[in-house]
């Protein structure tokens, strides 16, 4: 990595702050410093399980201390890292050999395994509970310790593997460059100058790179930073009291049904609406929030202006796993609609079609890994630009817009072109839908799949947003009727990633008999 970020982080440590951790018993938080230090020992520790630069290590558990102790141990040594996302994979040989892993470290259950014994000398070292990443951490004095062997990593250099969503088939991997971490981290702190009293709070898996960013910014540029898990996540943010939230839409939209139904239940007793509504906001986010982040999926602009209006600033962004982030929207340079202006080293490229491709300074690969023969080439060019697939224009003050998937384009039997999004947009909008996505059955008309925000959903609501939509659009993008997905779209039953975006295909198959049957659903008047 070069000398301006990670590699600092490497060779020296961090600057300041602190990392809590947090879950639904309480928060454990330890200084960056002893963070780093503990960091050291696990690095130890794997060079005496015989890890060496340039092997790779998994890691398959919930976020935890441990899961960014092994991370940064990794990063020290010069070890590669797979980020394994707990419920899309299984502990066992077949995984370790599958993705080139000598030491699988996780908090899953083991019991149905395949044996480590299986493997050849030297293909691995076997699967270690996290528990025992907690016990060498904390074991031997840092005095005692030999100092660790100096490392380099080169920009093209890949530190972790990452994998793609695996919405469909298996999983691709995509190894990321330390220059394209460099670059991705640099420009947001450009834009953002996070620092000393900044805390900010991550929840998604740390499988997802991502979320490890904020670690590593954290260590340097010495501020807090806080992981938790998605579960413990509305119970520690007032307990926490970050200034920055890091979530995606799906989260926000939970938020602001929660603040709603606190807004209600408070009434006038507490001021003006408008009072109420920044009040309520607190009393869920804290209050210290400078800001809220949003990216990953479509934001609905109806939840973009509520927390606007609650008073709690929140900028979309825009970027993929195989770009890292692309644009963003801050608060020197904010346009509603758009997902912000391109980011330093990044440059946004419109094709004839209006599909976006993203070329880097520096590429976070030009290929896949374990991928079918094709899959990168659909993707990278040679250069490692990257064709993303979304529909998108920039403005004449380079802002990009982004309207839609070019894949999710339903062309109707009278040559017509309907880009979905936007409708299922207008439909999410409405507080009885926590998401919606669109089929067209023998090309004629289009029928919703519409997952309800709660259980016991009123028909009578569906069908009355079916005709607000109606009413707002064209009519070949007008609904025919939309079928209630019951149970609602879950990570748990495969219907969202886990960066809750619908999986469409796993959607359709789900509900294919009755997206093609006429008579099923609620139908629009």
């Amino acid at each position: 990595m070069t000398d301006e970020t990670l590699g600092k982080l490497v060779a020296a440590g961090p600057s300041g702050g602190r990392i809590s951790v947090a879950s639904l018993l309480g928060t454990q938080s330890i200084t960056l410093h002893e963070l780093y230090e503990r960091s050291g020992r696990v690095a130890h520790w794997l060079l005496e399980q015989g890890v060496r630069p340039g092997d790779r290590i998994g890691i398959l558990a919930a976020n935890s201390l441990e899961w960014v102790l092994l991370d940064l141990a990794a990063l020290r040594l010069k070890v590669q890292t797979a980020g394994l996302e707990p419920g899309k994979f299984v502990p066992g040989v077949g995984l370790m050999r599958r993705y080139g892993i000598r030491l699988l470290f996780t908090d899953r259950s083991t019991e149905t395994a395949e044996s480590t014994d299986h493997l050849d000398p030297g293909e691995s070292g076997g699967i270690v509970p996290m528990s025992e990443v907690a016990a060498c951490s904390s074991g031997r004095d840092a005095g005692e310790l030999s100092p660790l062997p100096p490392v380099t990593w080169a920009p093209k250099d890949v530190t972790t593997v990452k994998f793609t969503s695996g919405s469909t088939g298996e999983p691709k991997g995509l190894g990321a460059t330390a220059g394209s971490i460099d670059s991705s981290l640099l420009a947001v702190q450009e834009i953002f100058e996070h620092g000393p009293g900044d805390d900010l709070f991550v929840f998604l898996p740390l499988s997802l790179l991502q979320q490890r960013y904020w670690v590593y910014s954290a260590l340097l540029y010495g501020h807090d930073v806080t992981v938790s898990t998605y579960e413990a996540a509305f119970a520690a943010l007032r307990r926490v009291r970050p200034t920055v939230v890091m979530g995606v839409p799906a989260f926000y939209e939970t938020a602001k049904r929660q603040i709603e139904a606190r807004v209600r239940r408070t009434g006038d007793s507490g001021g003006t609406g408008a009072d109420v509504l920044r009040q309520e906001a607190r009393a869920v986010f804290g209050e210290r929030i400078r800001y809220l982040w949003t990216g990953s999926a479509p934001a609905a602009p109806a939840v973009l202006r509520f927390f606007t209006e609650a008073g709690l600033p929140i900028y979309e962004g825009y970027g993929l796993n195989e770009t890292c982030i692309v644009t963003k929207n801050h608060p020197a340079a904010h346009r509603e609609g758009s997902v912000g202006r391109v980011l330093r080293g990044k440059e946004v490229l419109i094709d004839e079609h209006g599909v976006v491709s993203v070329r880097s300074d520096h590429p976070v690969n030009d290929h896949y890994m374990y991928a079918k023969p094709g899959d990168s080439e659909r993707v990278f060019g040679p250069d490692g630009t990257v064709r993303t697939g979304d529909l998108g224009h920039l403005d004449e003050d380079g802002f990009l817009f982004i309207r839609g998937r070019a894949d999710d384009v339903i062309v109707l039997d009278n040559g017509k072109k309907v880009v979905v999004r936007p409708i299922e947009e207008r439909m999410k909008a409405d507080p009885a839908i926590a998401e919606c996505v669109l089929f067209c059955p023998g090309q004629t008309d289009l029928v919703a799949v519409v997952s309800p925000a709660s259980p016991d959903i009123d028909p009578k609501a569906v069908a009355a947003c079916l005709d607000a939509t109606n009413a707002a659009v064209t009519a070949d993008e007008r609904i025919s009727r939309a079928v209630v997905a019951d149970p609602p779209f879950s990570i748990e039953n495969g219907l969202l990633t886990s960066q809750y975006k619908p999986k469409r295909q796993q959607i359709l198959d789900a509900y294919r008999q009755a997206v093609h049957n006429p008579e099923e659903g609620i139908h629009a008047r």
